[in-house]
């Protein structure tokens, strides 16, 4: 099969060439070099979503949590196909939706996607008072590191390590060894 990109009037083409009967899905396929599972689903995406469908994507559809929720039930539950589903629900594609039933099955949330960053990736420099006051802030909140890494600017790595500090040591943990000079006691040959 061919990997060219076809424009969306090009696409638009071929599907109405189908769909009026000018010409059978086979010979599209040879003609034009399209596997019939694309043809599906430039079929599918333009009566779905019309010649908007067609185009060149350049941002993800976002969907909500209950869509999501549904979506994978009907597939799960409510006998559609996973084809059924994508269209009743206007989905992008059925990896999308697989996705969403491997979360869903794997007992992972299915969450809105809100474009924002979960968290920083990159930590900062902090007190002492302020690590503890982050380890009880997370604590208090359900362990929800991602909420407490917004809150407080810092990374999710840096409230995981300090609340399994705190839990451990209590708040002495949470105090910075590095660069401390040892006492002659604590010293060895």
């Amino acid at each position: 099969m061919s990997n060219r990109e076809y424009t969306a009037s090009q696409k638009l083409a071929m599907v109405q060439g189908i769909e009026s009967g000018r010409i059978g899905v086979e010979a599209t396929v040879k003609e034009y070099g399209v596997s019939k599972s694309t043809l599906a689903a430039w079929r599918r995406r333009y009566k779905a979503y019309g010649y908007e469908g067609l185009e060149v994507r350049t941002h993800n559809n976002n969907y909500t949590a209950e869509l999501k929720h549904q979506a994978v039930k009907k597939h799960l539950y409510g006998g559609l196909s996973q084809s059924q589903v994508i269209e009743k629900y206007k989905i992008a594609s059925r990896t999308q939706l697989r996705n969403w039933i491997k979360k869903y099955n794997g007992h992972n949330s299915l969450n809105a996607y809100t474009g924002e960053k979960t968290a920083m990736t990159k930590g900062r420099s902090t007190t002492w008072q302020e690590r503890i006051e982050i380890a009880l802030y997370c604590l208090a909140h359900e362990r929800d590191y991602g909420k407490a890494a917004a809150q407080f600017k810092v990374s999710y790595q840096q409230i995981y390590g300090w609340v399994k500090k705190y839990e451990e040591g209590g708040t002495e943990a949470l105090q910075d060894g590095r660069g401390r000079t040892k006492a002659p006691v604590e010293l060895t040959d």
